[in-house]
């Protein structure tokens, strides 16, 4: 019979802070499922609106998937003690996520300049709706990539365990943004 010590249970706990973070992503998933169950019950009912998801909607998922991937080789750096890549893909990251932002405000108008305005139709506004809350999520992760920056340019470089995992926060909760819009065009692209 084996005995489990103190040690061995501490090692197999989930930290706090991550814990936290899969409860709100397991939460987001979860309201963008509704949204995107209560598209496909809405397009069903008739009086649907067809139009083409402009270009830049596409464009921006080039974006966001490139941020993902600075992001990742800047916490690679990180960890690995190469801090002026770390900090130079940290801010690539950072400008890659405003573009984000930028291009999806651009992609809306594109979609008013077309006749699929907020008003207009259940389809746009669905589109207006859930892209919308997404970019929300995206400046939340915005924020946390400039206090990740302020950690990177004020403290001095130490690679703690505390300050990787922070760090590590905030790459799953990026990545997961990132996975999200994936989702979401290619669902928009399908269901239009």
């Amino acid at each position: 019979m084996s005995t489990i010590t103190k040690t061995d249970y501490n090692r197999s706990k989930i930290h706090p802070l991550k814990l936290t973070l899969w409860v709100g992503i397991g939460s987001i998933i979860m309201m963008f499922a509704a949204f995107t169950s209560a598209f496909i019950v809405r397009r069903s009912a008739g009086n649907w609106y067809e139009f083409e998801l402009p270009s830049l909607f596409f464009f921006n998922t080039l974006v966001i998937i490139l941020s993902s991937v600075t992001l990742h080789y800047s916490f690679q750096a990180f960890k690995t003690g190469n801090e002026k890549r770390y900090k130079a893909l940290l801010i690539a990251t950072f400008v890659l996520g405003i573009a984000f932002v930028v291009l999806q405000y651009m992609a809306w108008e594109q979609m008013t300049a077309m006749g699929a305005t907020f008003t207009v139709n259940p389809s746009s506004s669905f589109v207006y709706l859930i892209s919308g809350v997404h970019a929300a999520h995206v400046l939340g992760g915005i924020a946390t990539l400039v206090t990740a920056m302020i950690h990177a340019f004020l403290l001095p470089y130490k690679p703690t365990p505390r300050r990787t995992q922070r760090f590590e926060l905030v790459v799953q909760y990026w990545h997961f943004v990132d996975v999200l819009w994936l989702y979401l065009v290619i669902f928009f692209a399908l269901n239009l």
